[in-house]
């Protein structure tokens, strides 16, 4: 599985972004996608997921923000990412994990949050 994460850019704080991974291959045994992020010298940090039931987790920084959703016929996973923040400025990763526990990852893209 190779994935292709589109979307990032430039935006003002207050704005929004949707971020969009698209997945080359089957996702038969693909338990969960996400998005992770990293900004300038912090650690990569789990963002949000979807599980292959449909459940969703978010980041505390994320809740009430930030929307995850896939469409499994396009093999995609996308991030809404609303009421944006300097700090949500980071190179945002998206992540498939397999079911036996092993992960893919995106080339990822940068987004940031600046007047």
């Amino acid at each position: 599985v190779q994935l292709q994460a589109f979307g990032g850019g430039l935006v003002q704080p207050g704005g929004s972004l949707r971020l969009s991974c698209v997945a080359s291959g089957s996702i038969f045994s693909i338990s969960r996608m996400g998005w992770y992020r990293q900004a300038p010298g912090k650690q990569r940090e789990q963002v949000a997921f979807v599980t292959s039931a449909g459940s969703s987790n978010y980041a505390d920084s994320a809740k009430g923000r930030f929307t995850i959703s896939r469409d499994n016929a396009k093999n995609t996973v996308y991030l809404q990412m609303n009421s944006l923040k300097p700090e949500d400025t980071a190179v945002y990763y998206c992540n498939f994990r397999h079911r036996l526990g092993f992960d893919y990852w995106g080339q990822g893209t940068q987004v940031t949050v600046s007047s």
